[in-house]
């Protein structure tokens, strides 16, 4: 079994990619904003191209239909503020800190009915890479939260 220390450092690195991506596809957006969007749609989406909306093809309606500076600049704050949580959290489990370990547990535990619902709604290759990688993290999370419950019941019992 992985050791509990590189375990939630692996997390930690796992949540602080997802902040960065997260952070950098705001930025992309807002950059790209006051251009021409239908020449970037169409510059993302040629073959070959990488397309982040591939899988997730209702993403793009939702963010350029109607799109103006107000709710661009919601976007953006929604996208700092869901990094911060990532960044916040990953600090949190690359020390150790119990408080990181039940955010782990919980954010990570949110995700599992979207995850589901959009893996009913149609399959890929994606979908369910994600919906494994974040169903281990909250398993090892629950493992990591018990085996820290145990050891301080055996610590107080043997007082």
């Amino acid at each position: 079994m992985i050791k509990t220390k590189s375990g939630l450092r692996a997390v930690a690195i796992f949540e602080t990619v997802k902040g960065f991506l997260v952070l950098t596809a705001a930025l992309y957006l807002f950059m790209i904003f006051h251009q021409e969007v239908e020449v970037v749609a169409g510059q993302v989406s040629r073959p070959g191209a990488f397309d982040p909306f591939r899988d997730f093809p209702n993403v793009s309606k939702i963010l350029f239909q109607n799109m103006n500076d107000d709710r661009l600049h919601f976007l953006v704050f929604l996208a700092v503020l869901y990094s911060s949580m990532r960044f916040i959290e990953a600090y949190g489990l690359w020390f150790g800190k119990r408080w990181a370990e039940w955010f782990a547990l919980v954010s990570g535990s949110v995700y599992l009915p979207i995850e589901l619902y959009e893996l009913a709604k149609g399959f890929s290759w994606l979908k369910i890479g994600l919906l494994t990688i974040n169903l281990l993290i909250v398993l090892y999370m629950i493992i990591v939260l018990m085996r820290g419950r145990f050891s301080l019941i055996k610590e107080s019992s043997s007082m």
